[in-house]
């Protein structure tokens, strides 16, 4: 097919998981072709360790940092302009990202600017003169295939759908300082407002246990953090929980929260609305916790046990704690 490029965005100094899963399916896409991979900006500094050391043994084999004096926090129009201009220049046959709300974000624009159309979210990609992805639509709840008839395929990879391949293999380093101007950095970000948490995150958490509307009240979460604690976990919760102010919108699984790939997902009084399913498509196993056997979300779990939360979570909790003395 040719070379392609890959955004690469960074949490904590590393490359982060989704930017992986992206380069694994631009790997994929470039069938043995060339794979750029490019770090921006605030991701610049960050991981610039990161691209030298880590992004060629996830299949880039050539890595390209982007310094610039303005870019000090994460501005979607300049990291677009970057991205379209590196294409541009790299003659490369597809753009690749991870299907973040910054990913997204930055290839949407990358798309408007080359007047291109964008597939976000895709599963799956197949190489060719024309690319075919499958993507997930309606939060989840069908997989349309799709041929990408452009002369530049603009593309996203759906969090934890594509498993990231580490080849082993090693890539140059290029920084380099992108052509800006203040039109593209009247958007960005000024400020960051931590979680009101500290513990394990949502989205790195090997265990998740999450409360629905059937928790009742803020209070009601009490035996969910109780258990998280003797697990380890991370709390969660569903979008009517946040609606309903019990908990941060930090805390939201889901299409339009976090989207989870833990071991263990453990739902408390959860429906399992589409938009909840969305986000935990990723968990290995789910155990569901409900009063009602008919809930939907009894046929995505793979272990399920009906009856009341307030009671099943506390006695969870005391078996655990029973057991290890």
């Amino acid at each position: 097919m040719g070379s392609v490029l890959c955004l690469v965005t960074a949490a904590e100094g590393a490359a982060d998981e989704v930017s992986l899963q992206a380069l694994a399916a631009a790997s994929a896409l470039a069938a043995g072709g060339a794979v750029h991979a490019l770090v921006i900006g605030e991701a610049g500094a960050a991981a610039a360790g990161a691209a030298a050391h880590e992004l060629g043994a996830w299949g880039a084999t050539q890595v390209h940092v982007a310094t610039h004096p303005s870019l000090t926090s994460f501005a979607p129009d300049a990291w677009a302009r970057i991205l379209a201009d590196l294409a541009d220049t790299l003659g490369v046959a597809a753009v690749v990202g991870p299907g973040s709300d910054a990913g997204n974000t930055v290839l949407a624009r990358v798309a408007a600017r080359l007047d291109l159309p964008f597939a976000a979210n895709c599963t799956q990609v197949v190489p060719g003169d024309t690319v075919v992805v499958t993507r997930s639509r309606w939060g989840g709840s069908l997989l349309e295939e799709a041929a990408i008839n452009a002369t530049r395929a603009i593309l996203t990879t759906q969090p934890h759908a594509v498993a990231k391949t580490s080849t082993g293999g090693s890539a140059a380093v290029a920084t380099f300082a992108p052509t800006l101007d203040d039109a593209d950095l009247a958007v960005r970000v000024v400020g960051h407002v931590d979680a009101a948490k500290a513990g394990v995150s949502l989205a790195e958490a090997k265990i998740v246990i999450s409360g629905g509307r059937g928790v009742g009240s803020t209070d009601g979460f009490a035996p969910i953090e109780e258990l998280a604690g003797l697990l380890g976990a991370a709390v969660g919760c569903s979008r009517a929980v946040t609606i309903s102010g019990w908990r941060p919108h930090t805390d939201q699984v889901g299409q339009t929260g976090t989207k989870i790939a833990p071991d263990l997902y453990i739902a408390c009084g959860i429906s399992g609305a589409t938009q909840h399913m969305a986000g935990v498509k990723g968990a290995k196993k789910i155990l569901a916790i409900n009063k009602d056997h008919e809930a939907p979300i009894m046929t995505g779990a793979d272990y399920a046990v009906i009856g009341d939360l307030a009671t099943v979570v506390p006695a969870i909790s005391a078996e655990i704690k029973r057991r290890r003395g």
